[in-house]
């Protein structure tokens, strides 16, 4: 018998599944932290997938819809 597989979620093009990453803003505090900020996928609002039956904004722009 064959083994059924669950169908994966549309994994978003522009960021590959990579949704949110965390940038150094230079320097450390005063503990030795390094200071980040969190930036989140435009096209997918930091979820990393994308609805079923429809791209991302800026893929249909590329493809001019």
């Amino acid at each position: 018998m064959p083994e059924r597989q669950i169908p994966a979620g549309r994994i978003c093009k522009d960021c590959d599944g990579f949704a949110s990453v965390a940038i150094t803003v230079g320097g450390r505090d005063r503990h030795g932290h390094l200071r980040t900020i969190t930036a989140h996928c435009p096209a997918c609002n930091g979820t990393g997938t994308t609805r079923k039956g429809t791209g991302s904004p800026a893929l249909l722009a590329q493809v001019g819809r």
